[in-house]
């Protein structure tokens, strides 16, 4: 069976962003399922519905990138309780022109990782909702990760057992639920 593509998006626009980190050990654990692609976001610019008849070439890269897969994990930190503006600013690129959003249909999973003891919850509610709005079919579960120094080794393996299973699962259950979907 041929492997699914996974458009990973990052909503941390940061060099050494813990939720990169996480993403790239995510995407290590899904390789035998995905051919993982990661969208960049951090070039767009600010939405503005007035550039939409002659949109930027970021944001036709970013709507290519999003249709071309078969499901989207999106890896988020949680700023002030929300999403952080780089990835809202993504969303509503890829969302336009009104009835042509790249978002419908598509297998989304969300998670992240802080420091803080509740991770990055109120982030994956908020990018749930809006997913959901957008016509995405949301994977169930939220998935928790409080970040620990060493969680990660140089390679982008997860460095403790129990969580390494705990993301498999996490991994295993996106790539059933988006092969299923797929087919």
């Amino acid at each position: 069976m041929a492997k699914l593509k996974l458009a990973i998006v990052v909503g941390s626009n940061r060099r050494e962003s813990l939720n990169l980190k996480l993403a790239k050990a995510l995407a290590k654990l899904g390789e035998g399922a995905f051919e993982p692609s990661f969208v960049q976001i951090d070039d767009l610019p600010m939405f503005n519905q007035d550039l939409e008849p002659n949109r930027p070439e970021p944001t036709l890269r970013l709507k290519r990138e999003i249709e071309a897969a078969d499901a989207i994990l999106i890896v988020t930190p949680e700023y002030n309780r929300a999403i952080p503006a780089v990835l809202k600013n993504a969303i509503d690129w890829a969302s336009r022109p009104y009835g042509k959003s790249s978002w419908a249909g598509k297998t989304v999973a969300v998670t992240g990782t802080t420091a803080g003891a509740t991770g990055t919850a109120a982030a994956q509610q908020e990018l749930r909702m809006i997913m959901t709005n957008l016509a995405g079919v949301v994977v169930g579960g939220q998935v928790f990760i409080t970040y620990k120094d060493g969680m990660f080794d140089a390679e982008h393996n997860v460095t403790d057992e129990t969580t390494r299973g705990f993301l498999q699962g996490f991994v295993d259950n996106l790539a059933r639920i988006a092969g299923k979907l797929a087919a």
